[in-house]
């Protein structure tokens, strides 16, 4: 499983089926399923979303910028007219109606659908249109930012067609799968393909851990199920690649149904917390600390006063066993945490000065913008609208890197932030911050902790193209 980032947007025509006149294999069983039957049964179980939002008015100066490669498939249409005024001065506008388009599906029969949370973020109306043509108002009941999804509930008198929702933990590189959306505004398209890995890690968020498949997920595809061969969804097509062909991504059906039940009661999602900051540990780390292995999460930093910081967790530490689990990647250990219920006492094997040792930790709840995380911290990422990560030379090569293979780069830079409105963009290399050049995430967050709210922040990035700029923003 890699943990590393790749640029991405959020976001096989139709499987063809075939026989053989030869005798039938040992691999009989892998024949691509009856997608002529499934679209039939599964087609009603799917909804379009239709989104609208006022935009204000805003006259300001747009510095010459390449368009973000980190978008969404939900990037509303009418993007590309309003950037053309890039690097001049926008013109005075009205008040206007921005409407965008994405897909769900219906999950239980009072009417609940699962989306991604993009697709209804800042929407002032949500219209939801069922497979017959039923289109009813949506109520957003809940919505789960850092896993990009979103629990919306319609009523009618009449049933709903609810989609049954299957385990993707025993889900295997290999198998068919398919895919219903309304990509472009297409409504009710069919795709399929293959599972073409799991576990991947693609800058989306702290918790990443995709599905990757070559059914065509495209944009308007966002929120939409991926169906197995048995008619179960297993995930949420959520991204592609930026320009990628054949590679896209959806959220684990497993890691949604932990949430469901509270974003239903509570409209908020609760998780664990311990309160550490870690990195990846490379080959060369763990052969400076002893280890034969470089399977594990490398702590950071602990902060004060919290349950990795009582349970006597120390920077240096690496975590190889979380609750009975192995660590292989430290990209696994955040979602842990995560679905650790509160309060439960959980033992962590750690390595540290030549040997391993066993520690028992208490999991906190997490609050506000703390988390554990294989990046920047999230309460930093919030101050400038940017998510940083330590290079890689795996992660110069997929995000066009070509000169720079140590230091840090920008791998999200999150809509409607100043570093958005500043132009900054994925990619971007991180030299300096106020005068001061931090060459690892821990230096990166002492920097950022000391900064204030409405604080004038300057940054010295070099860009994906090679030039290299200052851009002064305000902390949030």
């Amino acid at each position: 499983m890699s943990t590393k980032t790749v640029s991405v947007m959020r976001l096989m025509v139709a499987g063809l089926i075939f026989s053989l006149s030869a005798p039938a294999l040992s691999i009989a069983r892998t024949a691509s399923p009856d997608f002529v039957e499934l679209a039939k049964k599964l087609m009603p179980t799917v909804v379009n979303i239709r989104t609208a939002k006022i935009i204000k008015p805003r006259q300001q100066q747009r510095p010459q910028q390449q368009r973000p490669r980190m978008q969404s498939p939900f990037d509303n249409f009418f993007e590309d007219f309003f950037r053309q005024f890039d690097g001049q001065q926008m013109p005075q506008q009205k008040s206007r109606r921005e409407q965008s388009l994405g897909t769900g599906f219906v999950i239980d029969k009072d009417g609940y659908i699962l989306t991604n949370n993009h697709v209804v973020n800042g929407a002032d109306e949500v219209m939801v249109k069922l497979s017959d043509g039923r289109e009813l108002k949506g109520e957003i009941k809940g919505t789960d930012e850092k896993l990009d999804l979103a629990l919306i509930k319609v009523s009618d008198k009449d049933v709903f067609h609810v989609a049954e929702l299957g385990d993707s933990d025993v889900l295997n590189v290999g198998e068919w799968v398919m895919a219903i959306g309304n990509p472009f505004g297409l409504s009710q398209t069919v795709t399929a393909g293959i599972v073409s890995a799991k576990g991947r890690v693609i800058g989306n968020g702290p918790y990443d851990d995709f599905i990757q498949t070559d059914a065509s997920i495209n944009p308007g595809n966002s929120g939409g199920p991926l169906f197995n061969a048995e008619g179960k969804v297993i995930g949420i097509n959520t991204a592609i690649i930026a320009g990628g062909q054949g590679i896209g991504f959806a959220i684990p059906i497993n890691m949604a149904k932990s949430i469901i039940s509270q974003l239903r009661d509570t409209g908020k999602v609760t998780r664990g917390y311990l309160g550490i900051r870690f990195q990846p540990l490379t080959a060369d780390l763990a052969k400076s600390f002893g280890m034969n292995s470089d399977k594990g999460a490398l702590i950071a930093n602990v902060e004060k006063d919290t349950p990795a910081d009582r349970a006597g967790l120390k920077a240096g530490d690496v975590i190889t066993e979380y609750d009975g689990k192995t660590i292989n990647e430290s990209s696994e250990l955040p979602r842990l945490v995560a679905t650790t219920p509160i309060d439960k006492k959980v033992s962590v094997v750690i390595f540290r000065d030549g040997k391993k040792q066993e520690l028992s930790v208490v999991v906190g709840k997490l609050k506000g913008d703390d988390a554990a995380s294989a990046t920047t911290g999230d309460n930093e990422s919030e101050k400038l609208g940017i998510t940083v990560q330590q290079m890689t030379s795996e992660l110069a090569s997929r995000l066009g890197i070509k000169e720079s293979k140590n230091g840090l780069v920008i791998t999200e830079v999150k809509h409607g932030t100043p570093a958005d409105e500043a132009g900054i963009v994925p990619g971007s290399i991180v030299i300096e911050i106020n005068g001061r050049r931090p060459e690892t995430l821990q230096q990166y967050m002492s920097i950022v902790s000391g900064i204030k709210k409405g604080d004038i922040v300057r940054l010295l990035l070099k860009r994906p193209d090679g030039s290299v700029h200052y851009v002064a923003l305000k902390s949030e």
